[in-house]
């Protein structure tokens, strides 16, 4: 339940953040690029306040268990270079950009349900294909039902 929570009030928050984002970029004053240097720059140094404080338990009556958070920089190659180069520069730096630059030249409300239904239909394949996970008719015809809406609601009537 703890997961399903978190992941409404994800869906949430970053509803809210990219109509912002959007009514940012339409005002003409901030460009994609500046407002994901703002969005990284606000960030930052609330992530490493998190990451302090659910490696020391702060975050227990929330119900996080405390994290004995390994040192990254100590991973190995390959593991450093998934980090870097699939969470930084794939989701971070590219997906960020991408979908900025997306809604800075189109409809939120296109651009929005394409990124954020492609992403979790590519990652049920990819985990299923690299990472072993189960896959069911099931998963496959969510995925297909998600993909079949979101043409829906994105093509002209």
């Amino acid at each position: 339940m703890q997961a399903i929570l978190f992941g409404v009030l994800a869906g949430v928050a970053w509803g809210v953040g990219e109509l912002c984002t959007k009514l940012v970029l339409r005002s003409g004053q901030v460009g994609p690029v500046s407002a994901i240097a703002v969005r990284t720059a606000v960030a930052l140094p609330l992530l490493v306040l998190a990451w302090f404080a659910a490696t020391r338990g702060l975050l227990e009556p929330l119900g996080v268990a405390a994290s004995r958070e390994p040192a990254w920089w100590r991973a190995d190659t390959k593991t450093l270079l998934l980090l870097i180069l699939g969470s930084g520069l794939s989701a971070g730096a590219l997906g960020v950009g991408f979908f900025y630059l997306g809604i800075a030249a189109g409809d939120l409300s296109k651009v929005k349900p394409i990124a954020f239904s492609l992403a979790p239909a590519i990652a049920v394949v990819l985990a299923w294909m690299i990472l072993g996970e189960a896959m069911s008719v099931r998963k496959i015809a969510s995925v297909a039902m998600i993909l079949a809406g979101v043409v829906l609601l994105t093509t002209a009537a």
